[in-house]
């Protein structure tokens, strides 16, 4: 067995540690099971469209949806978004989105790896990703929340280290925390302790809310906190007071804010006008079209989540592989029907219109 490394945080979680892992994989059984989408508010997509090029001047091999990012080359402006690790049926999960990414050029998030802190049991949920996909974009993942409750950060940069991250992935939930069992409603200094971080760690921070999006306000303060990469991870797509209505006692509370957040569109739209910070859209990506219409709007790279999970759990890696290249396909004629050559013509030329 490999030789992983010690973790140090010292009152980190005071979770028994089945209990973390038993969430984990509630949320994927509810994510497949239930009605946890935005059923009301829309990503706010909805609201553009394009400037339609009935003389392109390309031809169909003109045209490359590659980009450069965090010294990786992608196929795409695409990766699957952070899901889930720290459970038994993680680790295939997290071993077939790899090797899917992998042959397909994009990138992956794992879940939170906050589990790993306490016990090596599940840990392999979280290595595998590397060891299937030696060359892909790889974000870590762990929560302002645990962040919070951490004298020092050497063991995010150990977590970091473990699946050889590119960059490490900071989550805000705090409408999460506060509705589902045994959240952690403590919020204060978060912005300093993103700061220290930021300092500390040689690879890139993201901060990524996990469904009701950043505003142009927070977005600052997260500049002014040496943050340069925003996940928007907007309201349109998975609704994590949903996903909590099935686990919580107070269902009633968690109805009330199954449409709360700033959709996806709509916040990267706030985020653009800090300069200096890029931006992740995520939350509500579900076809070619939107993730043409995310990087218009400012985004430099797209994610998704419940999208594969889903078709994984129906149609397997291929299935996963087929999502990818339809929505590829539906990028690349995006690109042709608006003359454009690649994605820095996409996002610079201005074709965009409020519908």
């Amino acid at each position: 067995m490999p030789d992983y490394p010690q973790f140090s945080a010292t009152s980190v979680i005071n979770m028994p540690i089945m209990k973390i892992s038993q969430r984990k994989a509630e949320h994927i059984r509810i994510s497949l099971k239930e009605s946890i989408q935005f059923r009301q508010k829309h990503t706010g997509f909805e609201e553009y469209d394009f400037i339609h090029c009935a003389l392109p001047e390309l031809n169909w091999e003109d045209i490359d949806t590659q980009i450069q990012v965090f010294n990786k080359r992608l196929s795409m402006p695409l990766m699957i978004s952070a899901m889930t690790g720290g459970y038994d049926g993680a680790l295939e999960i997290n071993r077939k989105l790899a090797e899917t990414c992998q042959a397909t050029g994009i990138g992956l998030g794992v879940g939170s790896q906050r589990q790993i802190m306490e016990s090596r049991d599940f840990i392999r949920s979280y290595t595998v990703v590397r060891q299937a996909a030696p060359d892909i974009l790889i974000f870590g993942n762990i929560g302002i929340s645990q962040l919070l409750n951490m004298d020092r950060f050497e063991p995010v940069t150990e977590m970091a280290a473990l699946i050889g991250a590119d960059a490490m992935a900071v989550h805000l939930n705090p409408l999460q925390e506060i509705l589902q069992p045994d959240g952690d409603i403590q919020f204060r200094g978060a912005a300093d302790c993103l700061k220290a971080l930021a300092d500390e760690m040689d690879i890139p921070v993201i901060v990524k809310e996990t469904g009701c999006g950043i505003s142009e306000a927070v977005a600052h303060k997260l500049f002014e906190a040496g943050i340069r990469w925003i996940d928007v991870a907007g309201a349109g797509g998975t609704s994590w007071s949903a996903v909590e209505a099935h686990r919580c006692r107070d269902k009633q509370t968690a109805a009330v804010f199954s449409e709360w957040g700033i959709p996806t569109a709509n916040s990267i739209e706030m985020v653009s006008r800090v300069p200096g910070i890029s931006i992740i859209a995520s939350g509500g990506i579900r076809d070619g079209l939107t993730i043409a219409k995310a990087l218009a709007l400012g985004a430099e790279l797209c994610g998704a989540a419940w999208p594969f999970l889903k078709v994984l759990f129906e149609n397997g890696e291929e299935g996963v592989t087929r999502l990818v290249q339809q929505w590829k396909k539906e990028l690349e004629i995006v690109l042709l029907l608006t003359g454009c050559r690649d994605i820095r013509e996409l996002r610079q030329k201005g074709i965009l219109r409020k519908v």
